[in-house]
């Protein structure tokens, strides 16, 4: 039997707090960004990258949503990890397109989802330099809200063919892994309109979301970087996935409107975009 939908009370409190809790981390990344930004750390290789915001962001937020529901578990991208009692589970990246937000450059976010039970049923993608939010629960839709507007529903492009689809992607940070997704990229320019690479896999799916991308496929995404642009792409018609038949997931996430995502998903994994 599928699972029980939740509750709309408990849909919306947790909504309400993702919102709050992105939109405080959003403002302290935007204003807060010293003009000597410098690496605090770095993780898979030198040139990924934390930054003293991304570690001051997570606190934001984890500190926020403690407050409120203490009982809820969190998952955070910069080592917050705490169990929790409630059956709730806050997935988190504080700063999800560090190096873009260390450049100087617009194209980043602060992504929240609330999963009950281990099904996402909130996400939250802050952007602050485009003065919009992305928002869905589930089975109630997702929607954008720009700066003083009200909330305005999403929904995917319909599908052209391939050759005319705009896609999405990402490189990873590890070089050998880097150079076998151009190889790949290379493969799938001729048979797409184009691609583009933002550096931000929470605002692509968003992208995917509300019709300014086709399609968006990467390998090696973490938990925290897809839980709620997954869902807001869904909310939105999409259809995500990883390798065909599977979930989206580290090895592969695909995001794709219902007929780009029936020739863009096959495709990647008859190439082998899941592996080097």
């Amino acid at each position: 039997m599928p699972p029980e939908p939740p509750d709309n009370a408990l849909l919306a409190e947790l909504l309400e707090l993702a919102l709050e809790a992105a939109r405080r981390a959003g403002v302290l990344l935007r204003d807060g960004r010293p003009a000597d930004l410098g690496v605090a750390a770095t993780k898979s290789s030198p040139i990924d990258v934390v930054t003293e915001m991304d570690i001051a962001a997570e606190r934001l937020i984890t500190e926020f949503l403690l407050e409120r529901r203490p009982d809820d578990g969190i998952l955070g991208e910069e080592g917050g990890e705490r169990a929790g009692g409630s059956g709730v589970r806050w997935v988190i990246d504080p700063l999800d397109g560090t190096v873009n937000y260390l450049y100087g450059l617009p194209q980043w976010a602060v992504s929240i989802a609330a999963e009950l039970d281990g099904r996402a049923v909130v996400g939250v993608v802050e952007a602050p330099m485009r003065g919009e939010t992305y928002h869905a629960t589930l089975g109630g839709g997702a929607r954008r809200t720009a700066s003083g507007g009200l909330p305005q529903p999403m929904t995917t492009r319909p599908s052209p063919e391939l050759a005319q689809a705009l896609i999405g992607t990402g490189f990873n940070y590890v070089a050998t892994v880097r150079t076998a997704q151009a190889a790949l990229a290379q493969r799938l320019i001729p048979l797409v309109r184009d691609i583009r690479r933002s550096g931000s896999a929470a605002i692509d799916l968003a992208d995917v979301a509300g019709g300014r991308l086709d399609g968006f496929y990467e390998r090696g995404l973490m938990p925290w970087d897809l839980a709620a642009g997954d869902l807001i792409a869904r909310e939105a018609g999409a259809r995500t996935g990883g390798r065909v038949g599977a979930r989206p997931d580290g090895n592969l996430t695909v995001a794709a409107s219902p007929g780009v995502f029936e020739r863009l998903q096959p495709l990647l994994d008859d190439w082998g975009a899941w592996h080097d």
